[in-house]
């Protein structure tokens, strides 16, 4: 068990939290959530105990492991990869080399012998003869193929060496887990193999993810950081967010109605706790859900960005049309023969392995480079939006305030006024609007090139990886924005919620050519033999 009393953090005037006490307990996946700079990441490093609170204590009950998912991704270049997950047991690799050391000895001495011995009873009783084995599992589990497990870190791509970090911290099967983003850069699959070991695992989980389907697919609990507090919640992602809008409503509307809502709210909470007997977790999780009141309930203080694509003009029924093409970059052909049709209707999602070939798809759609062969053809009533991958193009040695870096995208030359507005609404208010365009954060950009989306009026939105860089509320609103949308969409993403709401067409480009097919995200997924639980 992990234990935390009167734990305190700030930083200068700021209070990150204070006075916080939680009991985080076996068999239970905590979702820690929390706006950008909450501190999420801090309370995860106070736990594990790479920083110290300024009041309180972290308690570990005595005996018990704790593994954190490391986020230096070159730590251990030189290391090979199967040692690297090994290694996530420190104790058991401490015996492992410190066993050899003395096999390797030429003058093998009694007290060599004695200590071997007391060595070998503790790497027996630690599981250390499956300890290879177990991490070659996890390595396999999580997509990193056999033939790479003796290789060099050094050798390994940037997603593959986040694998093996992941692995590491699964190894051994820590008491305590703690998971900072542990979704970043893993493939559909990895993912949902993450998912089952989490589900399953019988002891103590605290994850980070921006990732709601993940979320809802592991967390009992939800941990959420609001207020300079951390509160604890029976239930997963979907289940806070809902009853803490309900619960926003009632606080902002007080007695107007409030019966009415207070009806809403329990019936919310009733079908929750009905619909959590589909999950393995369920068993405790539904008698917490059963006994929660409406005081165990309260609004959050999250500001939610206004998202709001509103085409200028109706789409006709030619939207686009792309004939056999194909483009090699740097030797490798990246798109083959690539042919399809956009209907009026069509809410796209380019899904795959291969997604330097979506972005390169996209960024010959949107006239940015030119196809080796074939062609493309938008409808004469179409008008495009593009987010790209990479934004800093639009920001780089750019010092224009933001009301000015907006106004250049402005169909009309808008007043400073409803610049202000517009800006205001994706959380730029005040002095916030008045920021260079060259220092904002990544999440920052990705709002302001919303903004310049929203002010197009496009029909057709071409969107790269919308949601890096975003807080789960951006993540959240920008959906919920989209699913309004009446025009067209084309889009690249891996999360799994964004792409299964919006999405009613599946296009995996593949090196043996384009599988095309209209369906939900999860529908395909079942369709290629994933399962989605």
């Amino acid at each position: 068990m992990l234990n935390v009393q009167n734990v305190s953090l700030r930083y200068g005037d700021r209070k990150l939290f204070e006075d916080v006490n939680i009991k985080f307990t076996p068999g239970n996946c905590y979702g820690l959530i929390g706006a950008n700079g909450a501190g999420k990441s801090t309370f995860l490093k106070i736990l594990s105990g790479e920083i110290e609170a300024q009041t309180g204590d972290v308690q570990i009950t005595p005996g018990q492991r704790l593994a954190v998912l490391k986020q230096d991704h070159f730590k251990y270049e030189e290391d090979e990869v199967l040692q690297v997950v090994i290694m996530g047991h420190e104790r058991l690799y401490k015996i492992m080399h410190e066993k050899n050391e003395i096999y390797m000895k030429p003058d093998f001495s009694d007290e060599d012998g004695m200590r071997a011995a007391e060595l070998e009873s503790e790497f027996a009783e630690l599981n250390g003869w499956e300890a290879e084995s177990d991490a070659s599992k996890l390595l396999t589990g999580l997509g990193i193929d056999e033939s790479l497990h003796q290789v060099k870190m050094a050798e390994l791509t940037g997603s593959k060496k986040v694998k093996v970090l992941l692995a590491q911290a699964l190894f051994g099967q820590p008491d305590i887990l703690l998971l900072d983003e542990p979704t970043n850069h893993l493939d559909i699959k990895a993912v949902q193999w993450l998912e089952e070991f989490l589900i399953n695992f019988e002891n103590t989980v605290i994850v980070v993810s921006h990732d709601r389907h993940f979320l809802n697919k592991v967390c009992t609990h939800i941990t959420d950081i609001d207020y300079g507090k951390i509160e604890l919640y029976v239930g997963n992602y979907d289940f806070w967010y809902e009853s803490s809008q309900l619960a926003k409503k009632m606080a902002e509307e007080e007695n107007k109605k409030k019966e009415d809502k207070i009806k809403e709210l329990e019936s919310f909470i009733a079908r929750f706790s009905a619909n959590a007997s589909k999950s393995k977790q369920a068993t405790s999780r539904k008698k917490l859900l059963d006994k929660i009141t409406l005081d165990d309930i309260k609004p959050s203080s999250r500001r939610y960005p206004y998202i709001d694509f509103k085409p200028n003009r109706e789409i006709g029924n030619d939207v686009l049309f792309v004939e056999g093409i194909s483009k090699t970059i740097d030797g490798e052909k990246v798109l083959d023969n690539v042919s399809f049709t956009l209907k009026r209707d069509d809410k796209v999602a380019l899904v795959g392995d291969n997604e330097r070939a979506n972005t390169v798809l996209l960024q010959i759609l949107m006239g940015e480079i030119e196809p080796d062969e074939g062609s493309f053809k938008w409808g004469v009533t179409t008008s495009q939006s593009y987010f790209p991958k990479d934004n800093a193009p639009y920001f780089e040695n750019n010092d224009q305030d933001l009301v000015n870096w907006l106004r250049q995208y402005s169909p009309e030359d808008q007043t400073e006024t409803f610049l202000r507005s517009f800006l205001g609404r994706m959380l730029f208010s005040g002095e916030e609007a008045m920021k260079k365009a060259n220092v904002l954060s990544g999440g920052e950009k990705v709002r302001c090139m919303l903004s310049k989306m929203m002010l197009s009026g496009a029909n057709v939105l071409l969107f790269d990886e919308p949601t890096n860089h975003l807080d789960l509320e951006s993540i959240t609103a920008l959906n919920n924005g989209l699913i309004k949308f009446n025009g067209v969409l084309l889009f690249t993403s891996h999360d799994h919620q964004f792409i299964q709401s919006l999405a009613n067409r599946i296009i995996d480009i593949r090196p043996d050519g384009v599988l095309d097919k209209e369906m939900t995200y999860d529908e395909y997924l079942e369709y290629q033999g994933v399962n989605i639980g």
